[in-house]
Formats: structure tokens, C-alpha cells, sequence
């Protein structure tokens, strides 16, 4: 089971501080979700900002791009030190190319897709993806609550995964805390982005054990897939 604490949640002003933080609480993944205004009324921040973090920590960096241009990102988050780059399925046709040159960069493939969207638009793409990421809740802004339809997609995507034997990650991300993480793992979901249920914690450690702890039992009747992933 993958715990990716999300960087949005972090204090802005420390953030150094707080990858470091993270990387010492044994964090698996750190989330950066990148925003540009257009796809998502918000804006966060650059490949400066990986940049400035990679040599401080050996955590992987799990870039999840919001952007109605991520063509234009992928090249400098990759230099910059990203791991895995998600974009998204809603992205329609241009989906095929942006995969194929996430993989072409060396980096891992993620494909997201957001609450409204269908669930079978990412099915064309299964065998092509490291990391399928369900949106919990409309992306944009952190702190928003769980939205529990979306635990039939998650069981969905984890049926497909079962039975094409297949090996991606399936991520989760909005509103996830100890109780959204376990119904999630339930569901079938390994990897879990939380924010404010983690960065808000003084005691930041305890809290992603816990985490971790939790929907690993939560997963113990789940298939042998979901269980022998790792980072």
C-alpha cells in the first residue's frame, strides 16, 4: 500500500522543510499536483519548485498534472525530477500522444479522471498506464469532502485490473482520511494521496502508519494484486 501525503496541504511558505518531513515520517510517494488556472480555477505551482525538492529527499514524486497544456510540461517536470506524471483522460483525443510521451521521457504514465467523467473512458488505456487516479472529489482546491459515488468506479477499474491481469497502480485522491482510505482500499484502491489528514497532523508519522496500517487490513480479502504492489 502506497501513501503519497499531497504537497498542496503543506505549509507554501516551508516547503522543503515539509518534504523533508515527509520523507522522515516514511512516506511512500509525495503527491505535487500541478494546476494552471485553466483546467482547474486554481494555480499552484512549476517544475522549479521539483526541482529545488528532488535532492532532499529519495521519495518518489507523483506529479499529477491539471493542465489544459501539460505538452508543454512534461519535458521540464521530467528534467526537473518527477518519477510518474499524471494527465487527464479528459484531455479526449490528445490522451494516446501525451502517454506516449510521458513513457518517452523515461518517466512513469498516470492517467486521472474526474468525478463527472464516465468511468469506461479510461479503459482503452489500461495496458498502456502505470497509475490510474480516480478523483475523489472535483479537482482544484484541497480540503474538499469525499464523494462516495465514486467508490463504485474505484471497484470497477479494479475489476478490469483482476481480470486482465494487469498491474497499475490505482490511486485515489480528495477528501481521503482514516475513514475514506479504508472504504476506498475496499474498493480496491493501493495507492492514497491525502492532504490535510496528513500535512495537518503535528505528528505526521503516526498519522501515514496508521494510514498505511489501516487499509492494508482493510485489503486482506481483496485479490493478491492489490496486496503485492509496491512503490
Amino acid at each position: 500500500m502506497i501513501i503519497a501525503p499531497s504537497l498542496l496541504a503543506a505549509n507554501f511558505g516551508q516547503f522543503a522543510k515539509e518534504t523533508v518531513r515527509a520523507s522522515k515520517a516514511k512516506a511512500d510517494w509525495l503527491h505535487l499536483d500541478i494546476m494552471d488556472g485553466h483546467f482547474v480555477p486554481n494555480i499552484s505551482f512549476g517544475p522549479e519548485v521539483v526541482r529545488v525538492l528532488r535532492p532532499l529527499t529519495k521519495m518518489t514524486f507523483d506529479v499529477h498534472l491539471m493542465c489544459s497544456k501539460p505538452e508543454i510540461l512534461l519535458e521540464p517536470f521530467a528534467k526537473a525530477g518527477a518519477d510518474l506524471m499524471t494527465i487527464h483522460v479528459e484531455l479526449g483525443e490528445r490522451v494516446p500522444q501525451l502517454l506516449w510521451k510521458i513513457r518517452s521521457l523515461g518517466v512513469k504514465v498516470g492517467l486521472a479522471v474526474n468525478p463527472p467523467t464516465a468511468i469506461a473512458n479510461v479503459e482503452p488505456y489500461l495496458n498502456q498506464i502505470d497509475l490510474l487516479l480516480v478523483m475523489t472529489v472535483n479537482p482544484g482546491f484541497g480540503g474538499q469532502p469525499f464523494i462516495q459515488e465514486m467508490l463504485p468506479k474505484i471497484q470497477q477499474v479494479a475489476a478490469w485490473r483482476r481480470e486482465r491481469g494487469l498491474n497499475f497502480h490505482l490511486e485515489v485522491d480528495g477528501g481521503i482520511n482514516q475513514k475514506t482510505a479504508v472504504e476506498c482500499a475496499r474498493a480496491g484502491a493501493d495507492t492514497f494521496v491525502s492532504g490535510t489528514a496528513l500535512f495537518g497532523q503535528r505528528q505526521l508519522g503516526r498519522a501515514i502508519t496508521k494510514m498505511r496500517e489501516s487499509v492494508t487490513r482493510a485489503a486482506v480479502d481483496m485479490a493478491p494484486s492489490v496486496l503485492t504492489l509496491t512503490s
